[in-house]
């Protein structure tokens, strides 16, 4: 093979593993921020219910309260709506709270995204620096030059992968652990 041939097939090669890779973790990136912007509405989602149903209960518990401080005798089945609404309430902030956890997942998958923007930085980094004597060397310097950078790229990239490949779980919250992506 001329030189001329085996420097094109290293900046091909170059050019192909960084195509590659960069399109990788891009896709990584997207498919982060789709979970995060679906686990962000559901628990908007969520949430939104729990406070709505919540206000209902405290609102049916007024009423009996108030229907009690004006002068209406206490009977079992107005001391069985107020438990029935004590129950409610509790149901309603349980599921508030789990709206909250997905707060917890969004927040490692926006910290997983973050550090695959910044080892992605680091790579494309390596790889200029990686070729800033190439413009004076000779053709079989330039060569092995390619050489290392598809070597280093390849490697960086794999470290980054396995680096970040971790399932995001819910583990800040007292309602047990969840295991998402």
């Amino acid at each position: 093979m001329t030189k001329e041939k085996l420097l094109g097939s290293q900046v091909q090669h170059l050019l192909s593993t960084l195509s590659d890779h960069g399109t990788q973790h891009l896709n990584e990136v997207e498919t982060d921020l789709v979970q995060t912007s679906f686990l962000l509405g559901e628990a908007i989602q969520k949430l939104g219910t729990s406070f709505m149903a919540i206000h209902e209960a405290i609102a049916s518990q007024q009423q009996t309260i108030d229907l009690l401080l004006s002068g209406a005798t206490l009977t079992p089945e107005i001391a069985e709506n107020l438990k029935a609404r004590h129950g409610e309430i509790g149901k309603h902030v349980n599921a508030a709270v789990t709206g909250l956890q997905f707060q917890d997942m969004t927040g490692q998958l926006i910290s997983r995204t973050v550090r695959r923007v910044i080892g992605l930085r680091e790579v494309l980094g390596g790889l200029s620096a990686g070729s800033a004597s190439i413009s004076e060397s000779n053709a079989e310097e330039i060569v092995a030059t390619l050489h290392t950078i598809n070597t280093v790229l390849e490697e960086q990239s794999v470290k980054l992968e396995s680096a970040l490949w971790k399932a995001v779980c819910q583990t800040h919250m007292e309602s047990g652990d969840i295991e998402l992506f």
